[in-house]
Order: C-alpha cells, then sequence, then structure tokens
C-alpha cells in the first residue's frame, strides 16, 4: 500500500482528481449557459450569454445555475485525473527533455483520447441534466434508462465530435502551453500567477479552433435519434444560423474552458510541486 501512495502515477492522478474538483465547482455556471445556448439552435431562440444567465436566476434560483454539477463532477475528477495520469505516462515513455510541436500535439491528444472514451457516458449525462429537457431522478437511472432506449451507442453518442473536438484541443493546448511554460520559465518567472495567465492564454487559443466540433458534440448528445450523424447536425446548423452558427456558445464555452484548464493546470502544478514531482 506504501507503494502505492508513493507511486507518481498515483500521486498524478491524485492532483488531477483534485484540480478537476476545484475547477469544476468553480465553472460549472458557464458549461450550463454554454450548452442552454447551444441547446437554442434546435428551439429557434437566440439569446445572449448574460440574458440566458438571467433567465436561469428567474426560473431556477441561483442554485440553478450549477445543475448538472453532479454528473460535471462525475465526468471530470476521473476524467482530469486520468488526463494528467496518461500525460504523465506518456512523457516518460516516449517524450524528451525539450520535445517538439509535433511530439507535443501527439501526447496531449494521446492522453485525451484515453480520458475522453473512458468517461464519456457521464459527458453524454453531463449535457442532458444542463439542458433542462431530461429529468433522471439520479445518474445512475439516467444511464439505465439511456442504455434501455438508446443502448450502448447512446451512452456513447457524440463520440466522434467529443474527439475532434477534444483531442485538438489538448494537443494545441498543450502545445501552447509547454511553449508559454518554456519561455516564463527562461525568464525567471514560476509562479502560480505565471501558470494561470500561461493556461488563460493557452486555453484561449485551443478554445476558438475547436468551438465548431463543440456545437455539434452538444446537439448530437441532446438528440441522438434525430441527428446521430455528423451531417445532418451540420446541415442543420448551417441551415438556421449559418456559418456563425458554429461558433454559438463560444463566449461562455471559451470562458470556462479557458478558465477552466488554467485553474485545473495552477492546481496541477503547485499539488505536483508539493508532491516534489517533475511536469
Amino acid at each position: 500500500m506504501d507503494t502505492l501512495a508513493m507511486s507518481p502515477l498515483v500521486k498524478c492522478f491524485v492532483a488531477g482528481a483534485f484540480s478537476g474538483t476545484c475547477s469544476t465547482v468553480l465553472f460549472q455556471p458557464l458549461d450550463l449557459v454554454k450548452t442552454r445556448l447551444q441547446k437554442s439552435v434546435n428551439i429557434g431562440t437566440n439569446l445572449g450569454m448574460i440574458k440566458e444567465l438571467s433567465n436561469v436566476v428567474r426560473q431556477e434560483k441561483v442554485a440553478g445555475l450549477w445543475h448538472g454539477l453532479w454528473p460535471s463532477m462525475n465526468r471530470c475528477v476521473p476524467g482530469i485525473g486520468l488526463y494528467f495520469t496518461s500525460l504523465h505516462w506518456l512523457k516518460t515513455q516516449f517524450g524528451s527533455e525539450r520535445p517538439g510541436a509535433i511530439e507535443l500535439i501527439a501526447i496531449g491528444a494521446s492522453a485525451r483520447t484515453i480520458a475522453g472514451v473512458a468517461v464519456l457516458p457521464f459527458t453524454v449525462m453531463k449535457t442532458r441534466y444542463e439542458s433542462g429537457d431530461f429529468h433522471y431522478k439520479s445518474l445512475s437511472q439516467g444511464l439505465r434508462v439511456t442504455f434501455a432506449k438508446e443502448g450502448v451507442k447512446g451512452l456513447w453518442s457524440g463520440l466522434t465530435p467529443t474527439l475532434l473536438r477534444d483531442v485538438p484541443f489538448s494537443g494545441l493546448y498543450l502545445l501552447f502551453y509547454t511553449n508559454l511554460k518554456q519561455y516564463t520559465s527562461e525568464s525567471g518567472s514560476n509562479t502560480a500567477y505565471t501558470t494561470f495567465t500561461n493556461g488563460i492564454i493557452a486555453g484561449f487559443l485551443a478554445s476558438l479552433v475547436t468551438q465548431p466540433a463543440d456545437v455539434i458534440k452538444t446537439n448530437m448528445q441532446l438528440y441522438p435519434k434525430k441527428y446521430g450523424r455528423l451531417k445532418p447536425v451540420m446541415l442543420l446548423i448551417y441551415n438556421e444560423r449559418g456559418l456563425i452558427g458554429f461558433w454559438r456558445g463560444l463566449v461562455p464555452r471559451t470562458l470556462r474552458r479557458t478558465l477552466m484548464s488554467a485553474m485545473a493546470w495552477t492546481v496541477y502544478e503547485e499539488v505536483m510541486r508539493a508532491f516534489h514531482i517533475k511536469t
């Protein structure tokens, strides 16, 4: 047990899970609003982020902003823990001391693929909880009902756009973040504030590129029977909103994804520093 507790991979998972807990609780309202905004493509409304926030508070009280927090926690806490664990293992196995751009993108993308596939059923539940269209009494009931009505395919609905969104995001994020970290470290700045700033910049750039895949993913998970494939969803979004529809929910997603990634990496780096493990 002592050996297990001292394992670097176990420490990576603990650090990642703790960072996932902090970032998920803090930024759940932004994820909720992003889901509601993207859902509105299908119901003909056109609400802005502030108006959507106001509607949620008016109809569901302030606590409604954290609607879907439990499925988000079930997804993000083990998911982020597994992501950082995979990232650390891949770096030690295949990474050089100063990996190049292609190597960084490949490591980040591979780690996200492992974590993304593993927790996708929880991602589906999170999206449905946040939409307000599904009223499962519990996470386990939601999983059972989805499996009974839609089979295994329903639990992994949106897998393709999820990977198309998350894999490039993680690859690009690791590339941007690592280069920023190397630059600031060489400049003599290695504080939590610097880590957070690096995370903000890396998250913004990666989010901007991958936003269309996030819109497609959300709609596929909300309406898997109607839009179970990429082409029908893409046509729907384009016909309803034009090209701008693929960037619907960009502001809340960018805010949430950027802040959440920056917070997760900052907490992770600080915990790993306390564990005396180089990241």
